[in-house]
């Protein structure tokens, strides 16, 4: 009981440390008059992604490296299977041409440059991080200059101008909030594993993930509730090569990640390489260019199956 009190009151942190540090991110760059879709693309990003960051530094720090691997595994496949598909079952949705010109095939490649690091050598090495930040640079670089128009302003009613005290204030606050939530769902993580007796990765890829994936649905559930455009499929996406390249890079150049789990790799990763790759053709078929509840009910179950063949 315990253990589940620490888990839920780390994710309330570390949800909470998001959103101040996200509203103080988007403060400090409106007031240095940075472009707004540099701060979409940039800053909005890597702080929608920080509680993943945290969580995978400190765990792997820590030595619970499945915990770092499985949180982002985890999330990835909760992004599209269980987000995605919630938020398509209540409302379709259009999907824009950068899906597959330039979404989709960055997403895949990532995933597979991730799954070839991993699976040589069992390790994500210090090397190999720098390669992935490269990697993530790189593909900002080729947003900004040449996809500016399939940037979405995720919230837009975040870009407001804080006062100095005010920014100072949300960035303190997130940084405390982000770091103890994370040493409390580590902590819980870990309790729970060792109560049920199951690996760090089980508890990794279904409870831990699914928390952190909980700000993503519920901004897409009040969308669909207050009848505005849902997600975009793009920003999900955009999550998904955030949390691989930046956190998972960024973890690694901080401390080699080793595996520990080998069911992370023929398991976990398999399924969110299909899940990644099945959504091509559910974009295409039957109706081109849009999700609708046909294609919500297969991602949903999809995840049901997944979760179910994990525990």
């Amino acid at each position: 009981m315990q253990d589940i009190l620490f888990i839920v009151a780390g994710l309330a942190l570390l949800v909470f440390g998001g959103n101040w540090l996200l509203k103080s991110a988007v403060a400090l760059s409106l007031r240095l008059k940075i472009p707004k879709i540099v701060i979409g693309m940039t800053v909005v990003s890597f702080a929608t992604s920080a509680p993943e960051l945290i969580v995978s530094i400190k765990a792997a720090l820590d030595g619970f490296p499945d915990l770092a691997l499985g949180n982002v595994v985890g999330s990835n496949i909760a992004n599209i299977a269980l987000v995605l598909g919630i938020t398509i079952l209540l409302g379709a949705i259009d999907v824009k041409k950068s899906f597959y010109t330039t979404d989709w095939p960055v997403m895949m490649l990532a995933s597979l440059v991730f799954f070839g690091f991993i699976y040589f050598d069992h390790e994500i090495q210090q090397y190999e991080g720098v390669l992935m930040v490269v990697f993530l640079l790189a593909f900002l670089i080729y947003i900004l200059r040449f996809q500016k128009q399939a940037v979405e302003d995720e919230m837009p009613e975040d870009d407001v101008l804080l006062p100095n005290w005010k920014t100072a204030l949300f960035l303190a606050l997130g940084g405390v909030a982000l770091w103890g939530g994370s040493e409390l769902l580590i902590k819980g993580a870990v309790g729970l594993a060792s109560f049920y007796g199951v690996s760090e990765r089980v508890i990794a890829v279904t409870v831990v993930s699914i928390g952190t994936s909980i700000p993503e649905l519920a901004a897409s559930i009040i969308a669909v509730i207050k009848k505005e455009k849902a997600i975009s499929l793009g920003n999900l996406i955009g999550s998904n090569i955030f949390n691989l390249l930046a956190v998972l890079g960024i973890t690694s150049i901080i401390t080699p990640i080793k595996l520990v789990d080998e069911r992370l790799l023929d398991n976990d990763i398999l399924w969110m390489l299909g899940i990644s790759f099945v959504l091509l053709p559910l974009v295409f078929f039957p109706k081109k260019m849009r999700l609708g509840k046909w294609e919500g009910l297969i991602l949903l179950i999809a995840y049901i199956v997944f979760v179910y063949f994990t525990i």
